[in-house]
């Protein structure tokens, strides 16, 4: 279901708005929030809306849990460019074995790493699994797991 009168990046651009103005730890609280605003929205177009957002839920300043944006949609860049900041900015180290690799982040933080990288449609990477602090990232058959972390560091500037 849409919404009543607005596109897709319309709502998409309130969903943004919401999150920046508003603890939300839901995706129910963000149905509510919206239709407060007379933007009518089921749970599934909401979850497809924070996920082509990007949204994480991470630690909110208040302490809770919440979605957060990190990069407004006015401020989005290709998912490669994307990668580059979010490992910069969380990434502190990389080891690899095989045909894994372990990314190690401040606490709360693999998530967001482990999120980024999957978006980047990187083919050397199988997928990615986050725990609190560190991210397993799954080499594809064949691709040694040195040579995603030498690119993994790479970008991280490590």
């Amino acid at each position: 279901m849409t919404t009543t009168g607005l596109s897709k990046p319309q709502r998409q651009h309130r969903v943004a708005a919401i999150l920046q103005q508003e603890a939300v730890t839901s995706q129910a609280r963000l149905v509510e929030l919206l239709a407060q605003e007379g933007i009518h929205a089921t749970q599934a177009t909401v979850s497809r809306d924070l996920d082509d957002l990007g949204a994480v839920k991470s630690r909110l300043p208040s302490g809770q849990v919440g979605y957060t944006v990190l990069v407004p949609p006015q401020d989005q860049v290709t998912p490669e460019d994307f990668l580059r900041r979010v490992c910069r900015d969380w990434v502190i180290e990389v080891e690899s074995s095989q045909n894994v690799v372990v990314a190690r982040t401040p606490p709360g933080s693999a998530h967001i790493v482990a999120s980024a990288i999957d978006r980047a449609g990187w083919g050397d990477v199988a997928g990615t699994v986050a725990g609190d602090d560190t991210v397993l990232v799954v080499a594809t058959e064949g691709i040694k797991g040195e040579r995603v972390a030498e690119h993994l560091r790479d970008i991280a500037g490590l």
